[in-house]
Formats: structure tokens, sequence, C-alpha cells
């Protein structure tokens, strides 16, 4: 697990998407688990917090969507 100081407007995706490149429900969840109490400060993290960011496997490719058209 990496670790991670908040920056003046960071949300959790705002930190998931600036260092893993995604913020999926996956990446949400796994945030939220391995920083217990976090949640206290509310949707927008305070400046100077540090935060441990999870360890996730690469997502999978999303196939292009199939539309009437086609």
């Amino acid at each position: 697990m990496r670790r991670v100081r908040t920056i003046a407007g960071d949300s959790a995706n705002v930190l998931l998407f600036r260092h893993l490149g995604r913020s999926d429900d996956t990446a949400d969840e796994a945030f939220w688990l391995i920083n217990p109490g976090l949640a206290e400060h509310g949707a927008t993290l305070p400046a100077g917090l540090w935060v441990f960011l999870p360890e996730l496997l690469e997502a999978a490719p999303q196939s292009a969507p199939i539309t009437a058209w086609d």
C-alpha cells in the first residue's frame, strides 16, 4: 500500500484517479476499507491528511457498446 498526502479540495475519487488512473466502484470500496474513519472528514478531505491507496489489479478493458444502428 502506498501512502499519499491530500491537497486542498481532494476527494476519494480525485485521489484514486490521480494516483491509480481509475475511480471505479472496486477502487472506491477498497479505498474506504483501508482508511477507516476517513469518512468523518466529509466528501472533501482536508489538506495534509495521510491516506493509504489500495493495490488493485488492472481493470478489465471495456468493450465497445453495441447500438441498434450497427
